[in-house]
């Protein structure tokens, strides 16, 4: 038996219940991973408040985990047991300290990885990953801006665009956020909730704005973000931090300069196991080499995640997250 946090039905943080479920065994193709560490990501609020419909409910939450191979079924050939690995899985149910999980989706732990940093960085990592060299490129001299830059994925885009080259406008909730994200290579910190930020984006680049926007905050920065770009600039909005954004007029794009905007999810850029092996590759190189560090900065047992969630939305978390199972 294994123990999982799941909801029956969608809601506020007290619809998580620690529960008593059956692992079972490995079918053609899967492993049963032995989960040492589960990382904890805002996706997992949308799934528990339904903005992110699950096929069915009761249903576990969560999408990234690290662990050991504890067993695994016919036709496996891609890890074995008693290998160290981790996942960013499209199917919710990594809280929980024993999962079946599909081997082709598993990506094998270098040694000198820990399961914990893993599990803190693998989704966030790769999400990083394919924005800044896949869904735009970031190129050395570039200036721009990134929304939540104190957060998981901020704080790994902020070393990995200040490793480019680039110079990072970051936007944040408070000044102790801002000097984390200082620290962590954002060269402009804007604590949004007493400052324009469209203004300081425009005076910082002279009038000019930038050449792209990562936007994970969604309703409320929107139409800011795109008040920032440069002529012909895009909007890659990846998040929904403050709620979906509404309907929109696609207009507005061609008013304010010809803009793009793009609304990518990881697993489009990592359907392949090749694509998922050589996004999870490029992180952790920049990781192993220095130039990005990962820090969990909050746990909870995993039968804490209620507030887990609580502390998530509440915005007092920084960094990288994890439930210890």
């Amino acid at each position: 038996m294994a123990h999982a946090i799941r909801i029956h039905e969608t809601g506020g943080p007290d619809v998580l219940r620690y529960e008593e479920i059956a692992a079972g065994e490995p079918g053609p193709g899967q492993v049963l991973l032995r989960q040492t560490a589960v990382g904890i990501n805002f996706i997992d609020t949308y799934h528990r408040t339904g903005l992110y419909p699950l096929p069915s409910l009761p249903h576990g939450l969560g999408v990234e985990a690290a662990g050991v191979v504890e067993a695994v079924g016919p036709g496996v050939t891609e890890v074995t047991a008693g290998q160290r690995c981790a996942y960013a899985s499209a199917t919710p149910g990594a809280y929980t300290d024993a999962r079946l999980v599909s081997a082709d989706r598993l990506v094998p732990l270098p040694d000198d990885i820990d399961e914990e940093r893993a599990a803190a960085m693998l989704l966030a990592g790769m999400t990083v990953e394919y924005l800044i060299r896949r869904t735009f490129e970031v190129k050395p001299g570039m200036t721009v801006l990134l929304h939540a830059a104190a957060g998981g994925v901020g704080l790994i885009a902020c070393q990995w665009l200040a490793h480019l080259g680039a110079t990072v406008i970051g936007t944040v909730g408070s000044d102790e956020k801002a000097e984390l994200a200082r620290a962590h290579g954002c060269a402009h910190p804007i604590v949004y909730t007493r400052e324009d930020f469209v203004a300081r984006v425009r005076k910082i680049t002279e009038g000019r704005g930038v050449p792209v926007v990562y936007d994970s905050v969604g309703k409320t920065t929107m139409m800011g973000s795109l008040d920032c770009l440069s002529r012909r600039g895009l909007l890659v909005g990846f998040g929904n931090a403050s709620g979906a954004p509404g309907p929109f007029d696609p207009l507005v794009l061609a008013r304010k300069g010809s803009l793009f905007l793009t609304r990518p999810v990881l697993f489009d850029y990592t359907a392949t196991r090749a694509e998922l092996l050589a996004s999870a590759t490029a992180l952790f190189d920049v990781v192993r080499r220095g130039a990005v560090e990962v820090e969990v900065r909050q746990r909870w047992p995993l039968r804490e995640a209620a507030e887990a969630h609580r502390a998530l939305e509440a915005r007092r978390t920084t960094g990288s997250s994890i439930l210890v199972p």
